[in-house]
């Protein structure tokens, strides 16, 4: 069993904020019919005012955060009956308040592979904590695979000095101070996994000086 991978141009590719309406867009249409307009304001009638109050609510909670695809590639797997042709998405997704996620999305058509990609996002989310100057409180290190990342914190005003997919996990994270450097492999969907554990190791002095059983003044002399 072989799997191959082409890669897509960006160019090509829809925004991920954008996928979502346009799927469900398309899903409406292929339904569609007159009775389609009878059965909405029947269920107007009957009350509607509530289950417009839930979308408002859902649409609030998804304003909240962001997404960006990172990568896109049409691999194929090679089964018993020949080769079988699908998408590979990886997005990343954060409310750039200190919350951020790398998904991986699989399946027929691109649009699919982005909206798993964003659910896979949400549910493998980490908490940053910022500084005053939306910076990390200390140096961290990353590693996945082949992949390994190196983050320090920054002044005010040096912005986000990375590349690649670690500079928009460190975005969406909404580190707006930072130094990045990326070592070994160029893979994007490795360098982001690291950026991702280096972000979890972080801790605050608070917290190191709580886990060390000693006062926060003994931590800074």
């Amino acid at each position: 069993m072989t799997e191959t991978n082409d890669q897509i141009q960006t160019g090509a590719v829809p925004a991920a904020s954008d996928v979502p309406a346009a799927a469900e867009g398309q899903q409406e249409q292929r339904r569609g019919g007159g009775g389609g307009g009878r059965g909405d304001a029947k269920g107007d009638r009957r009350g509607g005012g509530g289950r417009g109050r839930d979308n408002r609510r859902g649409q609030e909670r998804d304003s909240e955060w962001q997404e960006r695809v990172v990568q896109i590639r049409r691999v194929s797997k090679t089964v018993k009956g020949g080769k079988k042709m699908s998408f590979r998405a990886i997005v990343v997704v954060g409310n750039e308040r200190g919350q951020v996620g790398v998904g991986v999305g699989k399946a027929g058509d691109v649009i699919g592979a982005v909206r798993k990609g964003v659910a896979d996002g949400k549910k493998h989310l980490v908490k940053v904590p910022l500084t005053r100057n939306s910076s990390i409180p200390t140096l961290s290190n990353g590693r996945d695979g082949a992949a390994s990342v190196l983050i320090r914190p920054a002044a005010p005003g040096t912005g986000v000095i990375a590349g690649g997919s670690i500079r928009t996990v460190l975005e969406l994270a909404g580190i707006k101070n930072v130094l990045a450097k990326r070592l070994g492999s160029k893979t994007p969907l490795n360098n982001a996994r690291a950026a991702m554990q280096a972000l979890e190791g972080l801790r605050t002095h608070k917290e190191t000086a709580k886990e060390r059983g000693i006062s926060l003044e003994q931590i800074y002399s």
